[in-house]
């Protein structure tokens, strides 16, 4: 044997610091992203707010009162947000008060972490055996992300209550911690971030050996004896650093930002109007403060001293990452919402009743994104249309099978039986299997207690209880 060179093409996905900036902004809310703008122009003198003209704030107020008493003549600036990245880009954005909102359904922007789980549970396609595996996982999960019950405990209740093999709870919790926020549903800490770096790529030298520090040396790392963990594992201290780096960039309680707090008031992400017959998508441009590059720091560049500039430099440079984040994370929001209105027209021209069934794989093919990106751009991100304010994620719902062979909407069907209830008789309500006769009627193949099912999500009483109330 002797040492040769080999050429070899291939390739693979790196995580960047930049994609990982790209993916937190992404899942960020209104107020949060607000927060964070704030932090980085606290820490970044390259940074600066812009101030508007006079001319510009009467025309934000202007804006604001049509977005509120007239949908159709909505004409926002979207030129703001084309696909281009500049040399020296600008995000742009002026601040917004809740109070503009105001008028519409008091809605609260927390979720708790179990209702967000559930909904991508009801949107995965699965038996009804692994179905109710994954809501009993689920309901097990506390505030921070974790289980609160042990493994082996949960397997054999499970056992008991629905002869679930250890195999078969394995299977499903997997599928459960890929669910967004990545990692939920771990027992402990090293299984949380082992969960979250196998979705990188294993062949990745730093992937690989962060992996391997999670699962091993974990005790380790949090003592920061960093020199006896690169004796170890026998590796160059860059690479060590690079793991590292890696590893804190990771979520060590993913569940944390679902937990209950202050209410907040919306602010829409974007405005659905219909304007010459077609539905058009704008995004708010008026939420967020402008900021851009201080143009006279970057102008001290050339003739500051060497340590100055290398440090300007720097900052720089992640000021127009941000930026870019900025543009990307509302270039896919737009994406999505306009590909949620092309395939919900019909709700947008007839309410509820014409909901479309729709999941998240259609969004994903459609603007050619993965699924737990468009779960991501979907949560906590709201759309203030002619017919109110309404989450992203409240477009989406599973379907029931109509007798034509067609599909009907859960959102659709709940429209549906409040109507029917809206005008039954006080001194006789529909029962459940009533309601499920009318509809069956009407071609939708709906049992009783699916019914009963969608009453109780509704926060409706039985008929019983409902006579008992007039």
């Amino acid at each position: 044997m002797r040492p040769g060179l080999q050429l070899k093409l291939g390739q693979q996905l790196a995580i960047t610091p930049q994609l990982q900036q790209a993916i937190r902004l992404l899942q960020l809310s209104q107020l949060e992203l607000r927060q964070d703008i704030q932090q980085v122009l606290e820490a970044n003198p390259l940074l600066e707010f812009q101030e508007e003209s006079d001319d510009e704030a009467q025309e934000a107020d202007e804006l604001s009162d049509e977005n509120n008493d007239d949908y159709a003549e909505l004409n926002l600036d979207e030129d703001r947000f084309d696909d281009s990245f500049d040399s020296e880009p600008e995000y742009s954005g002026t601040q917004a008060s809740a109070e503009s909102f105001e008028g519409g359904d008091d809605q609260s922007a927390s979720e708790s972490l179990i209702d967000h789980l559930m909904w991508q549970l009801n949107l995965t396609r699965l038996s009804e055996k692994d179905r109710a595996i994954a809501g009993y996982l689920i309901e097990s999960v506390d505030n921070d992300g974790f289980l609160q019950t042990p493994f082996a405990e949960l397997c054999t209740a499970l056992a008991s209550d629905l002869d679930a093999e250890e195999d078969e709870v394995r299977a499903v919790l997997k599928l459960v911690q890929r669910f967004d926020p990545v990692g939920v549903g771990a027992s402990c800490l090293a299984e949380c971030l082992h969960v979250q770096l196998s979705l990188l790529d294993p062949t990745e030298p730093a992937v690989a050996l962060a992996i391997a520090v999670v699962s091993e040396h974990l005790e380790e790392l949090a003592r920061g004896d960093l020199e006896r963990l690169t004796r170890k594992l026998k590796v160059t201290d860059d690479l060590l650093d690079e793991a590292v780096r890696l590893i804190r960039s990771l979520n060590p309680r993913p569940g944390e930002r679902f937990s209950e707090g202050d209410s907040d008031y919306i602010i829409p992400d974007v405005y659905v109007s219909k304007r010459q017959g077609k539905w058009h998508v704008s995004l708010n441009a008026h939420a967020l403060p402008k900021i851009k590059i201080n143009t006279h720091y970057q102008g001290l560049i050339g003739t500051a001293s060497k340590p100055d500039a290398s440090y300007m430099r720097g900052q720089l440079q992640e000021a127009r990452w941000f930026l870019r984040s900025l543009e990307a994370r509302h270039d896919t929001l737009k994406r999505v919402a306009s590909a949620i209105v092309e395939m919900q027209q019909k709700f947008f021209e007839s309410g509820a009743t014409a909901m479309q069934p729709m999941v998240l794989r259609d969004i994903a093919e459609r603007v050619e994104l993965h699924e737990s990106t468009v779960s991501r751009v979907t949560s906590r991100k709201y759309m203030h249309t002619p017919r109110g304010v309404f989450e992203f994620k409240y477009f989406f719902s599973s379907h029931v099978s109509t007798s034509d062979g067609g599909e009907c909407s859960a959102v659709a069907i709940q429209s549906m039986l409040k109507a029917l209830m809206g005008a039954e008789s006080p001194r006789k309500p529909l029962s459940d299997a009533q309601l499920a006769k009318i509809l069956n009627d009407k071609g939708i193949d709906i049992a009783r207690r699916t019914v009963a099912k969608y009453r109780e999500g509704m926060g409706i009483q039985t008929s019983s209880e409902r006579r008992r109330l007039q």
